[in-house]
């Protein structure tokens, strides 16, 4: 997760909003980073799961992430979520909770739809204060100007 918001860091130094994501393979090693860049390259699928999973898998020069860890410093939105599902992610991690926008159990939970034909574990809540307070900072300057 230090990784994640290592990257999420970036994002906000960019201007971006403040997310960050890595893909770690099954042996622990980052196989893929992103972070949100909506902005920069003006693309409505540019957050930092979908930038880290379309990294990893390059790296592994396939799309299936089986055996991957999705980590994230946000609960994924639906896009995300089901990217996660669909590139058969073992694992989703995250940190701070998304109660407007979350489809892995605050709103919505896409990946542990039993209709699905594939779902990750979750784990929710890895340095929940850490990502939440980098988000909310950065909103608070952001409604400041």
């Amino acid at each position: 997760m230090r990784r994640a918001l290592d990257e999420a860091r970036a994002a906000a130094a960019d201007g971006e909003i403040p997310v960050g994501a890595v893909v770690l393979d099954g042996s622990g090693t980052v196989i893929g980073t992103g972070r949100n860049d909506r902005e920069r390259s003006a693309d409505p699928t540019g957050h930092a799961e979908i930038v880290a999973m379309r990294a990893a898998a390059r790296a592994r020069g396939e799309w299936r992430l089986s055996g991957c860890t999705l980590v994230v410093t946000l609960e994924p939105c639906t896009m995300c979520a089901g990217a996660s599902v669909q590139a058969r992610v073992d694992r989703v991690v995250y940190g701070a909770v998304d109660p407007k926008a979350g489809a892995v159990g605050s709103l919505w939970d896409v990946v542990r739809d039993r209709r699905l034909n594939h779902r990750p574990e979750v784990l929710a809540g890895v340095l929940a204060a850490e990502c939440g307070a980098l988000l909310s900072e950065f909103f608070v300057h952001r409604r400041v100007r």
